[in-house]
């Protein structure tokens, strides 16, 4: 896994632990973000690096991302739930990224009018700890359709999709432990900041 990892009482420790944080494992050139989908549709994105060439992938319906790794996992059921079996770890391009929470409207935006005609949508959910326990810091998920969508589903501003899967199902019996805890293992995030002022 191409993913950097490291003791998760060790990111708990340096995660602010509350407020609206964008938290995310990022370099220069690119950010990671989460989604998690069926078997086949998962198998065809890492095989194509792409997802609009699956017959079962829906280019017409919103799509969310996340750049939250136990966000994700609390939302799949750490790989669990139906439907979402498999999770991916999709590589966008850092400018990209920016675009999107530059142009992105807030789901609790008063003009609802406003939130019905945007491609993307921004919310920002309760954080959730390892076994599913609301935190008082905020995540941020993005949902895209249409022109933004699929940017991402043709793999036009897409860096690489990696099946973290075999990760997911490695760490789940400690993260549901809080006795375990101290072996989690989870990717390094840490506050996003915007190459460029929003």
């Amino acid at each position: 896994m191409k993913l950097n990892t490291e003791k998760y009482l060790s990111a708990l420790s340096v995660w602010p632990p509350n407020g609206k944080h964008v938290l995310a494992q990022y370099d220069n050139e690119g950010i990671w973000v989460y989604q998690a989908y069926r078997p086949e549709i998962a198998n065809h994105a890492v095989q194509h690096q792409r997802l609009d060439t699956c017959s079962l992938f829906s280019c017409t319906r919103m799509s969310w991302i996340k750049t939250n790794f136990l966000w994700m996992q609390y939302r799949s059921g750490w790989s669990t739930k139906e439907n979402q079996e498999r999770c991916l770890a999709i590589k966008l391009e850092r400018s990209f990224f920016d675009w999107l929470l530059a142009n992105a409207v807030e789901s609790n935006e008063k003009i609802r009018e406003k939130i019905e005609q945007s491609d993307i949508r921004l919310q920002w959910d309760p954080d959730h700890d390892p076994i599913g326990r609301k935190c008082e810091r905020r995540a941020i998920q993005l949902g895209v359709r249409k022109d933004a969508l699929m940017k991402i589903a043709t793999g036009e501003k897409v860096l690489e999709i990696l099946d973290v899967t075999d990760f997911v199902e490695s760490q789940r019996s400690a993260a549901l432990n809080e006795a375990l805890w101290k072996d989690l293992i989870v990717p390094i995030e840490r506050v996003y900041e915007p190459i460029t002022r929003l």
